[in-house]
């Protein structure tokens, strides 16, 4: 029973990664499947908008929990079927979702054995479980707004270095907001993109005027983390 009680969500989320690559979901998570199926999408979604959010949001949370490689085409379809701001949001509290099921899979299964092996093998792992040590919601807020660092491996460094889960929850919320929007705002104008022959630009994450405020928001980020860390190692020495 108790093995059960520990490894029974790790063995879901495991069966969950295989049943979504075997069923061959990627391949149809497509700009032109988006296209092709609109109508049917739409026609639902203005029937039971409610039911098409919840289903949406469920989607992204699956696929955020699986590292599904589809999320900027997903994050474009919540805009483009949804709006900027509503699809923006629905993915946002998706992928959130996602990335809690993830941390507390982790912390609860193999939280122990991956700790100790990424602590004798150093590397990127162990960098970001330390940084999340030393200061939870600064330093995920600042690895969410700039990904220096893959998605799922803040998920999991997160769950070894034992950060506090509210802490690990408001940070992921706050700091996908702006990449999410951003992208949600040119999946709401694919239509004049499609009417005029074009393809999004994925790469707009990148242009400095984008960029540039996103890393300006990542180092105030951490250094409010130095400075309280800062502040209490000064508090412990008086």
């Amino acid at each position: 029973m108790a093995f059960l009680k520990r490894y029974g969500l790790l063995a879901l989320l495991v069966i969950a990664v295989i049943a979504v690559f075997a069923s061959g979901a990627p391949r149809y998570l497509s700009l032109d499947a988006l296209r092709t199926h609109e109508a049917t999408l739409r026609g639902y979604i203005d029937a039971n908008l409610a039911l098409a959010l919840l289903a949406f949001m469920l989607v992204y949370a699956v696929a955020t929990a699986v590292s599904f490689p589809g999320a900027v085409i997903l994050t474009l379809a919540g805009g483009y079927l949804f709006g900027t701001w509503v699809g923006g949001t629905a993915t946002v509290i998706g992928a959130t979702l996602g990335s809690i099921a993830v941390f507390y899979v982790v912390q609860t299964s193999l939280g122990h054995a991956l700790r100790a092996k990424a602590e004798a093998k150093g590397g990127t792992l162990k960098k970001v479980i330390d940084g999340v040590r030393d200061g939870a919601f600064g330093y995920i807020l600042t690895l969410r707004l700039i990904p220096v660092a893959p998605f799922w491996l803040v998920n999991v460094a997160a769950a070894l270095a034992n950060a506090p889960l509210r802490a690990y929850a408001l940070a992921t919320l706050f700091g996908i907001m702006p990449a999410t929007f951003i992208y949600s705002g040119i999946g709401a104008g694919l239509d004049a993109l499609i009417a005029s022959g074009d393809s999004p630009d994925l790469g707009v994450i990148f242009d400095p005027n984008v960029l540039l405020p996103l890393v300006a928001l990542g180092m105030l980020s951490l250094a409010t983390t130095v400075l309280q860390r800062l502040r209490a190692k000064s508090g412990k020495a008086s």
